[in-house]
C-alpha cells in the first residue's frame, strides 16, 4: 500500500526533490524564527525600524516556528503550508508599506513558491489535486 506522501508514480528521486525543496525555506523558517525569540540587537533593530513594537518580536517567532513545524509534519503539511502563506503575505505586506528594495519584496514571495512547490512534489495528494484537476 502507498503512503500519501509518496508521489504519484511512486518516484523515489521526486519524493527526494521535494523533500530537500521543502527543507530549504523550512529550514530558513525555522532559523529566523528562533533569532525571534533569542532576539539579538540586529533582529529588534531591524523589527522596529520595519514599523513593529519590540514586544511582537517573540510572539511572531512562535507563530513562525509553530506554522513551519506544522508544514514540517506530513499530516499536517497543507494546514502548515497555507499557515506559512498567510505568514510570507503579511511579511511581503510589511515590505511594501515601509518602501523596501524588490529583493525584500520577492524574497518572502520565494520563499512560499519553495514551500508548495517542495509539498506538490512529496505529498501525493496534493500533487493529484493540483496536477490531475478536480473531478
Amino acid at each position: 500500500m502507498r503512503s500519501d506522501t509518496q508521489t504519484i508514480h511512486g518516484s523515489t528521486k521526486r519524493l527526494w526533490a521535494g523533500r530537500i525543496i521543502s527543507a530549504l525555506p523550512a529550514l530558513f523558517l525555522l532559523v529566523d524564527g528562533a533569532m525571534k525569540w533569542v532576539k539579538p540587537e540586529v533582529v529588534v533593530t531591524t523589527t522596529v525600524r520595519l514599523g513593529y513594537a519590540e514586544s511582537v518580536i517573540l510572539p511572531l517567532g512562535v507563530v513562525l516556528v509553530a506554522c513551519t513545524i506544522l508544514y514540517l509534519i506530513p499530516r499536517t503539511a497543507i494546514l502548515g503550508a497555507i499557515l506559512l502563506s498567510g505568514y510570507l503575505g503579511g511579511a511581503v505586506a510589511t515590505q511594501v508599506r515601509a518602501g523596501q528594495g524588490l529583493f525584500e519584496i520577492l524574497f518572502p514571495v520565494v520563499l512560499g513558491a519553495l514551500l508548495w512547490g517542495g509539498l506538490v512534489l512529496r505529498d501525493n495528494r496534493l500533487a493529484r489535486l493540483l496536477l490531475c484537476g478536480i473531478r
